[in-house]
């Protein structure tokens, strides 16, 4: 009998990993997907593009109030989700009111990139953004920005 069990605990055990493995395929699965779709709209190598991700995320988060950065962050990929809660740029900081010139220079110095480029990274990533997100929840974080800042959303990539 102990040896029933203890095969049934194995094959538990065993099951219990695959699915594991599975789940974790999964989440690379989509944030590879994510961060390809990305480097193809915003014309990047995978590399650039998980940064710029991160950059523009983290700044974003930065500018959103109450729940409404976690909100977006539940619709990403889960392992972009893993690098913007340990992102320094808006770990424990309120939300802060900044527009579009602010955003682009947190992100232009964030990237070492002049302004030009930091604003068509960020379209970028607001494109692949949109194409991960619901349009309900593109609209709750629209709305917390000040008009400037809402133009690189409409006029994304």
């Amino acid at each position: 009998m102990a040896d029933t069990d203890r095969t049934g605990m194995d094959i538990n055990k065993d099951l219990q990993a695959r699915r594991e493995q599975r789940s974790e395929t999964r989440r690379n699965q989509t944030y590879k997907a994510f961060l390809g779709n990305l480097a193809v709209i915003g014309s990047m190598n995978e590399e650039e593009a998980e940064r710029a991700a991160v950059s523009v995320l983290c700044v974003l988060e930065q500018r959103l109030f109450g729940e409404e950065a976690a909100h977006l962050e539940a619709q990403l990929p889960g392992k972009l989700q893993d690098l913007l809660v340990r992102c320094e740029r808006h770990v424990g900081k309120p939300a802060s009111k900044f527009g579009r010139d602010g955003f682009i220079q947190m992100v232009s110095e964030d990237l070492g990139v002049d302004a030009t480029e930091a604003e068509r990274q960020i379209r970028a990533v607001f494109s692949a953004v949109r194409d991960q997100v619901s349009e309900g929840e593109i609209e709750d974080v629209i709305g917390q920005l000040p008009m400037d800042l809402r133009e690189l959303w409409h006029r994304a990539i």
